[in-house]
């Protein structure tokens, strides 16, 4: 049984343009490094709102970094 579409001719070709740049967009992806790869998913990738809200918690109760001697600073160390 063939199952009909809500859509018109146009709409349908324009679905199946946006499928297929997004499977070639997929699939010639390649990545010099792993930190590459990374960024790029992480980009693609939406964290959920309460996953976001824990580390922003986790986060604030970090302690604060501690300070440079002036003098390390000065000395690159």
């Amino acid at each position: 049984m063939k199952q009909q579409s809500k859509l018109s001719p146009e709409q349908q070709h324009l679905e199946q343009q946006a499928a297929a740049h997004q499977t070639q967009h997929q699939v010639g992806q390649e990545f010099a490094t792993t930190e590459e790869l990374l960024r790029f998913d992480a980009a693609q990738t939406t964290v959920p709102p309460q996953i976001a809200e824990r580390l922003q918690q986790s986060a604030s109760q970090l302690p604060p970094p501690p300070r440079r001697s002036w003098w390390k600073g000065l000395l690159g160390q």
